[in-house]
């Protein structure tokens, strides 16, 4: 409401202050003043959905008086006492009186004890009062208002018609024209004036009283009886009639004007909640995926072959390939969405955009750092996962062959410990049975390695989690038991024959000798066999060639080993001539071991067969080693060169972004070519991601030629496109600002300068304290008190909303633009609905699709709620509803 000087309005009131006491005292005055007010209260009360019957009454608790108060101020009075006793009803009483004084009205005897009393002279001159302060006061007329300017408007409208003369505010009605004339001044269609006679008032006022009830929402506040029957009628209720004339007429040319502004105010709303819409269903979508993927990559449930193991990493390879790079681009675009709709209704003085709950850009943000650490996670135990199952090949495979080998030595021994040949025996049979018996002691201890290295080897298998432990575990305690009953057998057999050999003298010695020899010499044998069939498994070069040392130096011994296989079967041949000299019975065969020339000869063939094999298998090994060597170098120079070219584009961005070279279109166009090359290095990244995966196929997971990695090098790349993405953003909104504001360059460059002058760590942001030291520079007093503390609070509520702790540049730039700028509140749309909507507290779906287009009037009528007040009609509104969907309440 507007506000008068209190000269003025102490000037046009003074004639009203002391009003005439005496004349209320005519039951016929009063009857009227009666009928009129409690009518004109009613009027305004509908609209809160309540009303009065007995003006002296209705009012006495305060209640009532403060909520019309309200409704035709517009205003929030102090809340009101609830308790039935007089000292509630005195304050509520107050606190309305105390009201009416603050508009600058001067209450003359009228006090609260009066009205609660039920004063009904003190009640009617409280009302005269409101009503001359919030009717009639804000009539201006040619430089005219209050009463003389109402008295000069009514002129001005019946001046055309006949028998109308309107002089004041009494007698000049009493024939009813008057009100005929203003009615149809302005709605012709409403009243055929030509008919009316002059001698007939009582057909006048009543015409006058129904057309506007009927059609122009102006409650009947007066009786045609009481003014004709009276000499002269009441003023105060001919002024009060006359008033809701006024402002039922008066807002018609402003209908026009008020919904253009509705026009454009729906507008840009509408384009803002598209805005919102789509950056709510991409946030959405992009979290959806995370949620997907991200279960996804914290599966740590092992494989038990290393073929499903390669393809999880398949798997994994495609996911870094072709499904992430898009989500990438999606949350970079999320982003660039979010900041260019926080300008706009910066710009547009709309509060921010507050997506929905777990939807912030911040959230987003935990959220793709959680799935790149769980990607970081999932590829390390990938890895980890392929280096165990390979381990456990090896080692399955090293055991089977051992545990294969002992087998087939301990079959029959077990048998063979069992015989008592040796109680039919001759002497030499018996030291022969002895002597072959130390032979397989001997034998038996050698043996005692295998078997440790067999139960080890079973040891580990279980510590490494093996798939088909249990198969192991029990050949292995098979292979134990057997040891065990192998070494009882072999104590037993041996105290068999020590107790016979002292009755058992004789023996040979050759044979003994050869034995003794042949048994280190088979186990040397076998173990070279063993050897040389072992799979080996090397990652680096300089493995390959230990194992290529190792074998040649294996190599070497073999002409001293030929030289002892030489001798032991000249032993046996030794022996064998022996025999034949002296035909001893021995049956053709040794009697100390079981070992035979040929087995001798057959194993050392085997072992000069299986030569030639292990150097063609290092050879190859040696050779593919040589080409993971080549794959680490080719990888390692790239790497080492695209690394630092993605660290020095960071650093240039970051240096353009802060720099004041140029103007914004320069720095704009400058981004926009280091955004050029930076698209065109992409297909250096491409060979780079080639050669990764030629290295990751060949299962290369060391790279001494470089400290780069291709996840940091993606990491570093993607970083890369989103600073570029999001700085090329940040000056497109500087420049939409600049231009909408209408910012010079000079004034840019210098927000720029004191923008850069607090940047102290060059980061692009200023921290609270930065920012408040920054305010203080340009002039603003933030002190360190309390007060100072709200203001800097307030301000920083302001450039950033989202809490973040940090002030970009361009919100700093929208912060100064903003104080001088100019507004559109929604105080301003919530005033235009008024006027199309004139003294009703709703409006019509006909009325909005005759004053708006149809697009924003179907807009509007989507958002409003029904109107459900007691004056409402078919299709009523309630506009006050659009205005809390549009902007919420704390904007009302």
């Amino acid at each position: 409401m507007d506000h008068y000087d209190s000269q003025q309005t102490n000037d046009y009131m003074q004639p009203e202050e002391d009003w005439d006491r005496d004349l209320l005292l005519d039951p016929a005055w009063e009857k009227q003043q009666r009928k009129t007010f409690t009518a004109w209260c009613n009027s305004h009360l509908r609209k809160a959905g309540t009303q009065i019957e007995n003006i002296e009454e209705d009012f006495r608790d305060g209640l009532k008086l403060m909520l019309l108060l309200e409704v035709i101020s517009g205003e929030r009075l102090a809340k009101p006492e609830r308790g039935k006793m007089r000292v509630h009803k005195i304050s509520n009483v107050n606190k309305a009186l105390d009201f009416i004084a603050s508009k600058g009205v001067k209450l003359v005897s009228i006090g609260a004890e009066e009205i609660v009393d039920g004063n009904v002279k003190m009640t009617l001159g409280m009302i005269w009062t409101i009503i001359l302060r919030f009717a009639i006061q804000d009539i201006s007329v040619e430089e005219t208002s209050a009463k003389e300017g109402l008295l000069l408007w009514c002129q001005r409208k019946t001046a055309p018609y006949k028998n109308v003369n309107i002089q004041n505010f009494h007698i000049s009605w009493k024939d009813g024209l008057g009100f005929c004339a203003l009615i149809h001044r302005h709605r012709p269609e409403l009243i055929d004036y030509g008919k009316l006679r002059k001698d007939d008032p009582l057909t006048n006022l009543n015409t006058a009283f129904d057309v506007a009830e009927k059609y122009l929402d102006i409650p009947k506040m007066l009786d045609a009886e009481d003014i004709v029957g009276t000499a002269r009628p009441d003023e105060k209720a001919i002024m009060t009639y006359v008033s809701s004339f006024y402002h039922a007429f008066s807002g018609a040319q402003k209908a026009e004007t008020a919904a253009n502004r509705i026009c454009k105010v729906l507008a840009v709303n509408q384009e803002n909640e598209q805005l919102m819409e789509d950056y709510e269903k991409l946030a959405s979508d992009l979290l959806e995926w995370i949620r997907r993927t991200i279960p996804w990559l914290e599966n740590r449930v092992p494989e038990n072959t290393m073929q499903a193991m390669q393809q999880k990493l398949e798997d994994f390879r495609d996911y870094r390939r072709l499904h992430k790079p898009p989500k990438v681009q999606e949350k970079c675009q999320l982003e660039i969405s979010f900041n260019t709709l926080q300008t706009k209704l910066r710009l547009s003085n709309r509060p921010a955009f507050m997506p929905s709950e777990g939807r912030m850009v911040s959230d987003i943000n935990n959220a793709w750092g959680c799935l790149e650490q769980a990607e970081k996670g999932y590829e390390e135990w990938l890895l980890n996962e392929i280096r165990r199952l390979e381990r456990l090949d090896h080692l399955a495979e090293k055991f089977r062959q051992k545990a294969s080998i002992h087998e087939v030595w301990t079959d029959g021994k077990e048998a063979m410990l069992r015989q008592k040949d040796y109680e039919t025996a001759t002497l030499s049979e018996i030291k022969a049975l002895l002597k072959k018996h130390e032979a397989f002691e001997s034998d038996l201890a050698a043996h005692q390695d295998r078997v440790e290295q067999i139960a080890a080897i079973a040891q580990e298998l279980n510590e490494l989690d093996y798939y088909d432990s249990p198969s192991v575990n029990a050949r292995c305690q098979k292979i134990c038991d057997q040891w065990d009953n192998l070494g009882a057998l072999t104590q037993k057999r041996r105290e068999a024959l020590e107790r016979t050999e002292k009755l058992l003298e004789t023996i040979d010695q050759l044979y003994l000798e050869y034995a003794k020899r042949a048994a280190p010499f088979n186990n040397w044998m076998e173990g070279a066999m063993e050897d040389l069939q072992d799979t080996f498994i090397v990652h680096t070069i300089e493995e390959i060639q230990g194992l290529t040392t190792a074998h040649e130096q294996f190599k070497a011994t073999l002409p001293d080993a030929d030289k002892e296989r030489l001798a032991i079967l000249g032993i046996h041949n030794e022996v064998s001539k022996i025999v034949q000299t002296y035909h001893v019975n021995m049956a053709g065969t040794n009697p100390y071991t079981t070992i035979t020339p040929q087995e001798i000869n057959g194993k050392w063939d085997h072992v000069r067969q299986l030569v030639p094999r292990r150097d063609q298998a290092l050879t190859e090994e040696h050779a593919r080693q040589q080409h993971n060597e080549r794959l680490r170098k080719q990888f390692g120079a790239q790497a080492n060169v695209i690394g630092p070219w993605i660290q020095t584009k960071m650093e240039e961005i970051g240096r353009i972004s802060i720099e004041m070279h140029g103007t914004l279109e320069d720095q704009l166009n400058h981004l926009r070519q280091y955004e050029k090359s930076i698209v065109n290095y992409k297909p250096k990244m491409d060979q780079l991601e080639g050669d990764h995966q030629l290295i990751q196929e060949a299962l290369i997971f060391d790279n001494k030629h470089t400290n780069y990695t291709m996840e940091h090098i993606r990491v570093g790349w993607e970083q890369l496109l989103t600073t570029i993405a999001r700085t090329i953003n940040e000056v497109e909104n500087q420049i939409l600002t600049r231009d909408a504001k209408g910012i010079s360059q000079e004034q840019m460059n210098e927000f720029r300068a004191s923008f850069n002058h607090f940047d102290r760590d060059h980061s692009g942001t200023l921290g609270p304290e930065e920012f408040k030291a920054c305010l203080i520079s340009l002039g603003y007093d933030i002190g360190n008190d309390p007060q100072g503390e709200a203001e800097f609070a307030r301000i920083m509520s302001i450039v950033d909303p989202n809490r973040l702790g940090v002030v970009t540049f361009q919100a700093f730039i929208d912060f100064m633009s903003r104080e001088t700028a100019d507004t559109d509140t929604a105080d301003q749309v919530m005033a235009s609905f008024k006027i199309l909507a004139g003294d009703k507290n709703y409006i019509t779906v006909d009325e909005l699709r005759r004053e708006l287009p149809p697009d924003q009037a179907e807009y509007c009528i989507a958002r409003m709620a029904p109107y459900t007040g007691p004056d409402a009609v078919p299709g009523a509104l309630d506009y006050m509803s659009f205005s809390t969907a549009l902007y919420g309440e704390s904007d009302l």
